[in-house]
């Protein structure tokens, strides 16, 4: 596997349960309790999502504001200290990247930065715990990708946007080369199995990922039908609002 020798993000057998924002059945997302649940459940990963407060601390949030929460102001405008006090239910309130790494020490984190700022924040936070081998940061966006990774130097990555749209067409065309140069450097391709009508995920993508050792985990798969089909194709993870069910449905696969 591409990457950091040292890494053990990616250690272990396929397949991987990616528990996307935790497991939220009866905890708010981006919480320790989600995160909690999540674990209990089996899940090998904690998919998780970086702003920035307004003290430029690393939280976790996939929103930038609270209009989910009722209220007229984003997460950028509140320090980690106020955000800590607004409840999200369940005893539940932000956490930072931080506290989330040093809560879970062996936990294996995936980690999206949702904005420019959110780069040097998140690094800062995986440097200050000394996590770098036990997280993959990644962005949809390629130039913040880049940045956090020249930050954290042997960090493990996955494709961003602009580099898996440039690896499907290489895929499409049969250009193996050009498809291990797009994607040096990235451990994984994490993408929907459709993007509107047109359809990433085939046969094709799988096998041509693997030949350039890279790993296929699809987002948001929440139907054990689907899990279990996505598996049997050859995908090597699944993001899941659900990792209980996924780690049930593997265990009958299996």
């Amino acid at each position: 596997m591409a990457g950091n020798a040292q890494s053990v993000f990616l250690s272990g057998t396929p397949p991987r349960v990616f528990a996307h924002r935790g497991l939220t059945q009866a905890a708010p997302e981006n919480t320790l309790l989600a995160f909690v649940k999540a674990l209990a459940t089996g899940a090998t990963h904690l998919e998780t999502d970086v702003q920035v407060s307004l003290d430029g601390v690393a939280v976790l949030s996939h929103d930038p504001d609270l209009t989910r929460l009722g209220r007229d102001v984003r997460i950028d405008q509140l320090t980690m200290v106020e955000l800590k006090r607004i409840s999200l239910g369940e005893g539940q309130g932000f956490t930072s990247l931080s506290d989330a790494l040093e809560a879970f020490p062996d936990a294996l984190f995936n980690i999206d930065m949702k904005s420019d700022a959110a780069a040097e924040p998140t690094a800062r936070a995986i440097l200050d715990q000394r996590a770098s081998e036990r997280v993959l940061v990644t962005s949809f966006t390629e130039p913040r990708r880049r940045h956090a990774l020249s930050l954290l130097p042997g960090v493990v990555s996955s494709a961003s946007s602009s580099l898996v749209a440039q690896a499907v067409a290489a895929t499409n065309l049969g250009l193996t080369a050009l498809v291990r140069r797009t994607l040096q450097g990235c451990v994984a391709v994490q993408v929907p199995e459709r993007l509107g009508p047109v359809r990433i995920v085939t046969p094709r993508f799988i096998e041509m990922m693997h030949r350039v050792d890279v790993e296929v985990h699809v987002w948001t798969v929440n139907d054990p039908i689907d899990m279990i089909r996505l598996l049997d194709s050859g995908v090597d993870g699944l993001v899941t609002d659900r990792a209980d069910l996924a780690v049930a449905a593997i265990t009958r696969r299996t």
